[in-house]
């Protein structure tokens, strides 16, 4: 899977490092690449004019953005900015490293924008050509033509994107739709998958519903067990559960033999593996 050694755990800065720096913005990037991070997890969507966007959200966060002339954005509307309907230059326009984020208190506040996931590649050749890349493809069915392309295009455009940076064999692909993983299994040259599962589903029974083996599973930390990471690793499946930031957690995680663990905070999980 990757640089590290077979018995190593890889560390997957979440967002580049949110509890340090603004989420998916390039000074997080930059601060988990100086941490030491094997692999950045980057969620990405795309924008009107098919850039692919470095973004937890297919719109605006009004919690973490603002508006190109510094007003916040309204928490009364429900879905603000659909960047699918915005250029890449109007979305670069909006704030999205100032505002207070009240579950990171610590983040270091500033004024950044939202990258294009080449920038984020360009960043990485100057800083650790090494790094690894987990690329999240944030989808839903009832975005698709909406908030983003048909699940067809959207994969062709991330995969095009990938290819075009020349680290394709530094990347995996994740996601929590089950279309968007069977489409990316259909186009892909060889390419690790990982089945994202969430904190209210099954894992066992989502990965039955995928036609393929995804090389990766990576759940909400705490549907994990000692029986399931066993019998999953058996099988031959990575277990890379999200996002694991507290010490006590980590430690569980690391005690249930894990493959890697995504966290907000890296350099937590760098000073307890070294310690």
């Amino acid at each position: 899977m990757g640089c590290h050694s077979k018995n190593e755990i890889d560390v997957q800065g979440h967002r580049g490092c949110r509890g340090l720096f603004p989420e998916n913005s390039l000074p997080a990037f930059e601060k988990a690449l100086d941490l030491g991070v094997h692999t950045l997890e980057i969620d990405i969507v795309i924008s009107k004019d098919l850039k692919v966007v470095v973004s937890h959200e297919p719109y605006m966060n009004h919690i973490i953005c603002k508006q190109p002339n510094g007003e916040n954005i309204s928490d009364s509307i429900l879905k603000p900015f659909n960047l699918f309907d915005l250029n890449y230059e109007d979305i670069k326009a909006f704030d999205c490293g100032s505002k207070f984020h009240p579950s990171y208190p610590n983040q270091k506040k500033i004024k950044t924008y939202k990258p294009l996931l080449a920038e984020v590649f360009e960043l990485a050749k100057a800083k650790n050509p090494k790094v690894r890349f987990n690329i999240e493809i944030k989808s839903k069915p009832q975005y698709y033509g909406i908030y983003t392309p048909e699940p067809e295009t959207y994969v062709k455009l991330v995969l095009n994107e990938i290819k075009s940076s020349g680290f394709s064999s530094q990347v995996n692909l994740q996601s929590f739709d089950l279309t968007i993983l069977e489409e990316i299994n259909n186009q892909m040259e060889p390419m690790p998958v990982a089945l994202l599962v969430d904190e209210d589903e099954i894992i066992a029974k989502k990965l039955k519903q995928l036609s393929f083996k995804p090389e990766i599973i990576s759940p909400y930390y705490k549907l994990l067990t000692e029986e399931n990471v066993m019998n999953y690793k058996s099988k031959g499946f990575q277990i890379i559960p999200w996002t694991v930031n507290e010490i006590s957690d980590m430690e569980s995680m690391i005690g249930l033999k894990v493959d890697g663990l995504i966290t907000d905070y890296p350099d937590r999980l760098i000073g307890l593996l070294q310690n």
